[in-house]
C-alpha cells in the first residue's frame, strides 16, 4: 500500500514538473512597463511578403535582462479592434528573424513587438502595416490544337517565376460543371501536354494551374476550347447484285471525304448477324466469289480516314445473292419401248439451254453403274443401251448458259424383262411419272392413278 502510494505522488510529480517546464510565457493582465528595457526596432529591410507567409527581421538585443520578445498582430477580421492582440512568444532574444506562415494571399496584416524580461515588459514597438502578395499568376499563354482524332493538344508558354515546381492541367466537357484534375507536369519547361482516349466530335474545355515548390498554388489560367475530330462520313447507295453465277458484286458510292484512306467491307449472313470485315479496299467496289448457287449474304461498308477514325456503318445494309439453280425439270412418262426405255419431262425456265439425264445401272443387290448423259435440247431422253433383268433408275437435271444446273428431278425405276421379252416386244408399257406431290385422281373411275415417283416402278406387263 505504501508502495502504491508512493508511486502515484511521484507521477504527479513529474506531471507538475513537466507542465511548468512546457508553458510558453505570455503578456501579464498586470503589465508593468520598463522604460528602461530596450524596444524592438526592424532592420531597414525587415519585412518581407511573400503570398502564404510574412517575414520580420529586428536589430539584435543585447540586455540581459531581456527574456523574449512578445509578437501582436491584427487580421483583417479584427478591424474594429483599435488594439493589437497578442500572437505568439519568442523564447530567445538572441533570436533576430520571425515568420508568420498563417497569412492568407493578397491580405493587409499589421504587426507589433515588444520585448520583456521576467518582471516587466518594454515599450512596444511602431505598428508595422503590410500587405501580403497576390496569388500566383497561373501560365500567360496557352493555346489548344483541335481536330486530333480522339485526343487534344495543349500548349503554353513556360512560367517566368523559377520558383514554380509543376504544371497541373484539368479538364471539363462542355456540358458538365466541376473541372476534374487530369495530370501533373512536373518541371518548370514543361510546354506541352496532349490528352488522349477522347470521345468523336466533342468538345472539351481546358486549363492550367501552376505550383511552387513550397506548395503555393496559382490561380486557373485562361480557359481553352478543344474539338475533337469528327468520324469519317458512312458511304451511300450501297447495291449488290442477285443474279450472278457464284458471284456477288458490291459497289456504292466514292466517299467525299478528304483524308480517305480505305474501306471496310463487312459481310453477314443474317441482316442483324455478327459482321465479319472481309475485305479493306482503295476502290469502290468488291466481287465477293462464292462457290454456292442462290447464297445470300447483306454486307456494310464503312470508311476509315488516315487517322485510323471509321465511320459508322450499321445504319446501311444491303442484300446480295449468287444466281439460283434454274427450275427442276418434272418428270411427265417413262415408258419401255422394246429394247429401249424414254423418258420425258417438261419445263417453264426460259434459262435452261439443256438438260442432264442421271443413269443408275443396277444388276443385283451390289452391283450399279452410274452414267450420265448431257448436253440433250429436247424433253426428252431415249435410252437404247439397255440390257435384259436389270433396274434403271433415271434422274433429270436443267443446266443454264452458265452450267449451273437444277436440283435433280425425282428418280424414276424401271426394270427390264428377260431377253426373250425383249425381242418379240409385243407392246408398249407407258406410265405416266409426277413431280413428288402428286396430283388427286378425279371422280372419273376410267381416270388413271398418277403414282409419286418413289413408288414408281414400270414393268412390261
Amino acid at each position: 500500500m505504501k508502495f502504491l502510494t508512493l508511486s502515484i505522488l511521484s507521477t504527479v510529480s513529474l506531471l507538475i514538473l513537466s507542465g511548468c517546464g512546457g508553458i510558453t510565457p505570455q503578456p501579464k493582465e498586470k503589465v508593468i512597463i520598463d522604460s528602461s528595457l530596450p524596444v524592438v526596432t526592424l532592420t531597414q529591410k525587415g519585412i518581407i511578403s511573400d503570398m502564404n507567409s510574412v517575414a520580420f527581421e529586428w536589430k539584435s538585443i543585447k540586455d540581459a535582462r531581456v527574456e523574449g520578445i512578445y509578437v501582436y498582430k491584427r487580421s483583417p477580421e479584427d478591424e474594429n479592434q483599435k488594439e493589437l492582440k497578442f500572437y505568439d512568444t519568442i523564447e530567445n532574444r538572441f533570436k533576430t528573424h520571425y515568420v508568420d506562415n498563417n497569412v492568407k494571399p493578397d491580405t493587409r496584416y499589421t504587426y507589433a513587438f515588444k520585448a520583456f524580461s521576467k518582471d516587466a515588459e518594454a515599450k512596444q514597438s511602431r505598428s508595422y502595416d503590410l500587405n501580403t502578395l497576390p496569388v500566383l499568376q497561373s501560365v500567360a499563354w496557352i493555346h489548344s490544337v483541335s481536330g486530333m482524332p480522339r485526343s487534344a493538344k495543349l500548349l503554353w508558354r513556360p512560367h517566368i517565376n523559377e520558383r514554380v515546381e509543376s504544371y497541373i492541367i484539368e479538364r471539363r466537357a462542355l456540358e458538365a460543371k466541376e473541372w476534374e484534375q487530369l495530370a501533373t507536369l512536373h518541371g518548370r519547361l514543361h510546354a506541352e501536354y496532349i490528352d488522349s482516349d477522347l470521345d468523336d466530335n466533342h468538345v472539351y474545355l481546358y486549363r492550367i494551374r501552376v505550383k511552387t515548390f513550397d506548395n503555393i498554388l496559382s490561380t486557373p489560367s485562361e480557359i481553352v476550347k478543344a474539338v475533337t475530330k469528327p468520324l469519317p462520313k458512312t458511304v451511300t447507295h450501297i447495291t449488290a447484285s442477285k443474279n450472278l453465277p457464284k458471284e456477288i458484286k458490291i459497289s456504292w458510292v466514292d466517299t467525299t471525304q478528304k483524308d480517305f484512306y480505305r474501306y471496310y467491307l463487312y459481310r453477314s449472313d443474317d441482316v442483324d448477324g455478327s459482321y465479319e470485315l472481309i475485305a479493306k479496299l482503295f476502290n469502290n467496289h468488291y466481287t465477293d466469289k462464292i462457290d454456292e448457287d442462290g447464297k445470300a449474304y447483306f454486307y456494310r461498308v464503312s470508311v476509315v480516314d488516315k487517322d485510323g477514325l471509321e465511320s459508322e456503318y450499321e445504319k446501311t445494309t444491303v442484300m446480295g445473292m449468287t444466281l439460283s439453280r434454274p427450275q427442276t425439270p418434272t418428270l411427265v412418262e417413262a415408258k419401255l419401248l422394246g429394247n429401249a426405255i424414254e423418258i420425258a419431262w417438261k419445263d417453264d425456265d426460259p434459262r435452261v439451254v439443256s438438260y442432264i439425264v442421271k443413269r443408275t445401272y443396277k444388276t443385283g443387290w451390289f452391283d450399279a453403274k452410274t452414267k450420265e448423259f448431257s448436253g440433250i435440247k429436247e424433253h426428252r431422253f431415249i435410252d437404247k443401251d439397255i440390257h435384259p433383268d436389270a433396274t434403271y433408275n433415271y434422274i433429270v437435271y436443267s443446266v443454264d448458259k452458265n452450267s449451273i444446273r437444277s436440283n435433280p428431278s425425282v428418280e424414276v425405276s424401271i426394270k427390264t424383262p428377260e431377253s426373250n421379252e425383249i425381242i418379240k416386244a409385243p407392246k408398249q408399257q407407258t406410265k405416266e411419272v409426277v413431280n413428288t406431290k402428286p396430283e388427286q385422281p378425279t371422280n372419273d373411275d376410267q381416270a388413271d392413278v398418277i403414282t409419286p415417283v418413289e413408288n414408281l416402278e414400270l414393268n412390261e406387263i
